[in-house]
């Protein structure tokens, strides 16, 4: 039943060879990967004006062009530092393999962490600005935004859980409509100006005070959450079509393009149209002052909704493959960099809707509340990337590495004061909880990274163990067959067990890639013995079902009444919180293979040792995995 249900919702398993086709291109590309920044047009001016409005009331219109006007500045160093990001760094990852590999470890593992906390803000600071909008036009839902909200959440992780392309399509529309629809509320609002139309002056009690610089770099910090989502370009770029170097860097080209019009122009029209943001939310407002109750209101304030709720994709696009990435490198739980039934990485979906979720039940879905945790994090991971490519200038220099170097080293110099503007300026409003949250991060990942050191050191085998590989010994009569993922010790272990109790032992692997399954056949010659090695080539990445398939098969020649025994190798990592760092495939291996009469499930176990004991033998530390590479 609940087979069928997630076959209705995320669709059927697509096989490997079709990645290719999954991927995107320009026009399905920027909607995706461009709707964070592009939805901050929804928000950020209204930031602005909640930091100016208490302390210099009506003057604060004037000042907003002016604070656009450096983001927009801000936005094209970033355009301009990404796009070299791109051609140096095409399989992605963008700030955390950047720093990792030219300021250290230590840098990348930052990046990294405050990147991922970026990504689960942009969906609930998103999501909760998204529905702000919504029940600002239609009262009646306000008692349940907060429902609606973790509808929204649950909707998202549902449309990418069904892969890069259906999800493209599905969340791609609504954002060309937004770009419409703002290009349209822009150019109204300007005409009906010329045609003598003088807005209203808003109702505004608050006394009018001196402008102080620290008051401008507040409301500075609080609009640079415009440029949130501008690295997921980078970080995204394998799931582009080839060549995917050229297409990202044309998605980066035209975000660009459209955030300066579409911002910009909001901005410049909120000095006319001086709606009070206390109200509701500051587009909806102005589109009522220009269009009235007519369609067009109803459309702003509809696309305005729809592309706060889908900003949050451009997290479900980035997050997932930065997270994938840092698996593979071994300072994330590995099942982060495994894809699942529509070749998208489920695990990194699932992990940011929960987290996502929980940060919008705990504040309750108030914009104001998230945003001071906002845009940190992602300024910090700006700050070391364009480090990152500075030192690479220095270091492997090339054609106009001068002037590549000046750019990436001012964009380094500019986000890293943005970074201290936004944590002074945001602090007490919780700018503090992420100030700690990334050091809590950093420290995790390198126990989990020093955990996978000590847990490889002790699964290793090399030719010097001989007596480990001699396993032509204590034969019994039996059918045994031991699947094995890769060859280590637990594995071998199994095998050696296996011949105590058989003469007819088979050593069964499922393989998803040609490379992995040659690379086993190399390996497994080490151990020169007469167990065969029998290999499947899985292209959906399932495991029990090509088991099944070989036991039944006439190659396999199973007889009925025999008895087959199969012995599932296992490693056993000594603490609990060790032991989710790790995939438990042999459960599900052990659940299905038991609903067969004829076979028989025994768990060869390895008990790992601690941790800090195998570390210290191999003089590994702490400060051993931060070392500059």
């Amino acid at each position: 039943m609940l087979e069928k249900i997630k076959r209705v919702l995320i669709g059927q398993p697509l096989p490997n060879e079709v990645e290719k086709s999954e991927k995107y291109g320009v026009l399905w590309g920027l909607p995706i990967l461009s709707s964070d920044a592009i939805s901050s047009v929804g928000y950020a001016g209204q930031e602005m004006l909640y930091a100016l409005l208490p302390a210099v009331g009506i003057l604060s219109f004037e000042k907003i062009p002016i604070l656009s006007l450096a983001i927009i500045v801000l936005l094209f160093i970033l355009m301009i530092s990404y796009s070299q990001t791109i051609d140096n760094y095409p399989n992605g990852g963008g700030a955390f393999i950047v720093a990792k590999d030219n300021l250290g470890v230590l840098a990348g593992i930052i990046a990294g962490a405050a990147l991922s906390v970026d990504y689960i803000l942009t969906v609930a600071v998103s999501i909760s600005s998204g529905v702000d909008q919504i029940v600002t036009a239609i009262s009646v839902l306000r008692p349940y935004k907060l429902v609606i909200c973790l509808l929204l959440v649950l909707l998202l992780m549902i449309g990418n859980l069904r892969g890069i392309r259906e999800s493209s399509r599905i969340f791609g529309i609504p954002a060309y409509a937004f770009m419409l629809a703002i290009v349209s509320l822009i150019i109204a609002g300007f005409f009906k100006l010329k045609t003598g139309y003088i807005p209203p002056e808003p109702k505004i009690n608050y006394p009018i005070h001196p402008v102080t610089m620290i008051l401008l770099l507040k409301a500075f910090g609080s609009g640079c959450t415009a440029l949130t989502g501008v690295e997921a370009v980078a970080n995204a770029v394998p799931n582009f079509k080839e060549p995917a170097t050229k297409h990202a860097k044309m998605v980066l080209m035209l975000l660009s393009l459209i955030i300066f019009i579409l911002f910009g122009g909001t901005s410049l029209l909120a000095t006319y149209y001086r709606v009070n943001p206390e109200k509701g939310a500051m587009l909806v407002l102005m589109a009522q002052e220009v269009f009235g109750k007519t369609f067009m209101y109803y459309f702003v304030a509809a696309t305005t909704f729809i592309i706060l709720v889908f900003a949050a994709n451009t997290a479900f696009a980035g997050f997932p493959m930065l997270v994938a990435v840092m698996a593979k490198e071994e300072f994330v739980p590995r099942q982060l960099s495994m894809k699942g039934d529509r070749l998208s990485y489920s695990n990194g979906i699932i992990i940011l809707s929960l987290i996502s979720a929980l940060l919008i039940v705990i504040f309750k879905g108030n914009v104001s509340a998230l945003i001071g945790l906002y845009a940190i994090g992602v300024f910090i991971s700006f700050t070391l990337s364009q480090s990152g490519m500075f030192v690479r200038w220095l270091k492997h220099k090339g054609n106009s590495w001068h002037i590549k170097a000046f750019i990436n080293g001012f964009g380094a110099l500019t986000t890293f004061v943005v970074v201290i503007i936004i944590a002074i300026t945001k602090f007490k409003e919780g700018a503090w909880i992420v100030v700690l949250l990334i050091p809590v991060l950093v420290l995790a990942m390198v126990k989990v990274k020093l955990h996978y050191i000590a847990v490889a050191d002790q699964l290793r085998i090399t030719p010097a163990d001989k007596e480990l590989l001699d396993i032509e010994h204590n034969i019994y009569r039996n059918r045994v067959i031991v699947p094995i993922e890769s060859l280590n010790k637990a594995s071998v272990r199994a095998l050696r067990f296996a011949r105590t109790i058989s003469d007819n032992v088979i050593a069964f692997n499922v393989s998803i890639s040609e490379e992995q399954a040659k690379k086993l056949q190399e390996r497994y010659k080490m151990l020169n013995c007469s167990i065969p090695l029998v290999i499947r080539y899985s292209p959906y990445r399932k495991i029990i079902e090509p088991l099944l398939e070989y036991i039944k098969s006439e190659e396999y020649n199973y007889q009925k009444g025999d008895i087959i025994t199969v012995i599932i190798p296992k490693f056993t990592a000594p603490k609990w919180w060790q032991k989710l760092l790790h995939n438990h495939t042999w459960l599900f291996i052990e659940k299905e293979l038991l609903k067969e009469k004829h076979i028989v499930v025994s768990v060869m176990p390895l008990q790992l040792k601690d941790d800090e004991i195998v570390l210290k033998n191999k003089k590994q530390s702490l400060w051993n995995v931060l070392e500059k590479d």
